[in-house]
């Protein structure tokens, strides 16, 4: 999730566990420690563009890494703080707070390297968005209760309610993953692979994008009370071998379009009208659109070269209004 959450949570767990005279300071130390697994933003290469997209979420994020980036976090920390805090609670007080980085960035759907390297597979639960104010402010209003009143009790009732948050998500995206099964047999297609994820910010409206018979459907579901389907969009999913025969698999730009293609999970599609840009059909500023959130960019004149790796975040005022009416259960209009 987003820096601020991963902080917050990690204030959290280890206020939760602290003595009362240490809660002030676990709430600090659990606060740093917590953000340390998202130091890993911070590998990349300016002649891979890859390479950052590769190890975000990577090995920093694996339950394995846990006691090494606690032990991180205690070793930046300890010359602050070592005549206030035993070494005991110290180390214990950062490795609460870096405890859950890597479960909660596998509730959302960009996925985790969550059991490297007993396995090498991003872990995606998607039941949470990236960044969602709900879960965030359950925590913030926990750990300052917390911190003001020096009483462990409040972040732990915080936990919980945030932990019951998840479950609900979790209710959430089933309802939405239903609609979108329902659908497809009403279209008559066979669903081979199905991703369904929250939009931006909420637990209502959802992004769904299911392949079938090599054509990706984008569609939207909103579920309140009621449920509500807007049918969005299709695109063909790219395939290397035959949309790009003459290129050469031993070169630079399929070894690429390969790496891009795994950490997309396969929901690859080339960009409409753009010919040499690949994106990542799972992501975009439309809840039904086509146009990706990110993608690369091949030189298909010099496969030699790396891919360039984009972003597409430009929103048009047509967008943002379509986005708000599907989140408030309106009607669309072209």
């Amino acid at each position: 999730m987003d820096i601020v959450t991963q902080g917050v949570l990690g204030a959290a767990l280890a206020q939760s566990v602290a003595k009362k005279e240490h809660v002030r300071l676990a709430t600090i130390i659990g606060l740093v420690a917590g953000v340390i697994a998202d130091a890993d933003i911070l590998i990349r290469s300016s002649a891979d563009p890859l390479l950052s997209l590769e190890f975000h979420r990577h090995f920093t994020h694996s339950i394995f890494f846990i006691p090494i980036g606690a032990g991180i976090a205690f070793l930046l920390l300890w010359p602050f703080l070592r005549n206030k805090l035993p070494v005991a609670y110290l180390y214990l007080y950062c490795c609460m707070g870096y405890l859950l980085s890597g479960f909660i960035d596998a509730c959302t759907s960009y996925g985790t390297n969550l059991l490297w390297p007993l396995i090498d597979t991003r872990i995606s639960w998607h039941i949470i968005s990236i960044v969602d104010p709900v879960f965030t402010i359950i925590l913030i209003a926990a750990i300052i209760a917390g911190y003001k009143k020096l009483r462990p009790s409040f972040s732990r009732i915080g936990i919980l309610l945030a932990g019951c948050y998840l479950l609900f998500a979790l209710f959430q995206m089933n309802r939405a993953e239903n609609s979108i099964i329902e659908l497809a047999a009403q279209r008559g297609h066979t669903i081979e692979k199905i991703i369904v994820k929250p939009t931006i910010g909420n637990s209502l409206l959802w992004r769904s994008v299911y392949l079938s018979k090599n054509t990706f459907y984008i569609d939207a579901v909103r579920v309140g009370l009621s449920k509500r389907i807007y049918q969005g969009n299709s695109i063909k999913q790219f395939d290397m071998s035959q949309t790009f025969p003459e290129l050469d698999t031993n070169s630079q730009l399929v070894e690429d379009i390969q790496r891009f293609e795994i950490f997309s999970d396969n929901f690859v599609s080339q960009y409409p009208g753009r010919p040499e840009v690949l994106g990542d059909v799972r992501y975009s500023m439309n809840p039904i659109g086509i146009i990706p959130l990110w993608g690369i960019e091949m030189n298909l004149d010099d496969s030699s070269q790396h891919v360039k790796f984009d972003n597409y975040r430009a929103a048009s005022e047509q967008v943002k209004q379509q986005f708000i009416d599907m989140l408030l259960n309106r009607t669309l209009y072209e």
